[in-house]
């Protein structure tokens, strides 16, 4: 993987798992809009936490975030030293659009979006062990003699702040931007530039990139509104 098409290919690869993590913790997350005082989040939140396929698919994922956050850094510093100085400021939309030379920067806005999502929820779920559920949203657990740490209380305090919100927002503005240009390149990638296909990658690819972030905006929006 020393070569640029190598590093390209991770890229792609991981790049189109994470896609794939999307989707899924999209799915359990919407629980949170469920009208059962958080039953279903708990349940899912629960079986996320304990499922021992679940968990090693976790650390599967971290590993791709890591190796995609890595390769990314290292090929745009790539082609920024490759890239004739001169053109590239005076043409700048010649080669690329403007998602293409700002998917660093549309990156790291994403990487202190999973630093403080980390931080404010899986940190206190882990280290402050916060509250337990109360009586009537207890679900069956899949640890029997452990206590279940409510969650969903978790998440809706957080989501009372106006400015966590704002941050869920315009973090997945920028995760829209870096979708829409990511999973084309990622076909890209595999050769699958073709008049045949390309049109439905393209439409396809500008559907993902605008339903899940839309779909991750508008749980932190919803919630807050509840609560006002």
């Amino acid at each position: 993987m020393a070569s640029t098409l190598g590093r390209k290919v991770l890229m792609a690869l991981t790049g189109l798992f994470l896609c794939l993590y999307l989707v899924v913790h999209l799915a359990g997350n919407l629980q949170l809009l469920a009208d059962d005082n958080g039953k279903s989040f708990n349940w899912y939140a629960d079986f996320m936490g304990h499922n021992p396929i679940i968990q090693t698919i976790s650390i599967l994922n971290f590993t791709f975030i890591f190796l995609h956050i890595i390769y990314g850094i290292t090929l745009t510093l790539m082609n920024r030293k490759a890239r004739p100085t001169k053109y590239a400021y005076s043409k700048p939309n010649a080669n690329s659009n403007w998602r293409a030379r700002n998917m660093m920067v549309l990156g790291s806005i994403i990487l202190i979006f999973i630093i403080v999502h980390l931080v404010y929820f899986w940190g206190k779920m882990k280290l402050t062990h916060y509250g337990l559920v109360e009586e009537g949203v207890l679900v069956k657990s899949f640890a029997q003699d452990k206590e279940q740490l409510d969650l969903y209380m978790l998440v809706k305090a957080a989501f009372a702040d106006l400015w966590m919100v704002i941050l869920y927002v315009v973090s997945m503005v920028a995760l829209a931007f870096h979708l829409s240009h990511g999973f084309q390149s990622a076909f890209q990638t595999f050769g699958l530039n073709h008049v045949k296909y390309s049109p439905f990658i393209k439409k396809l690819g500008l559907a993902f990139s605008i339903l899940i972030p839309l779909g991750f905006a508008l749980i932190p929006i919803i919630m807050y509104v509840k609560q006002l």
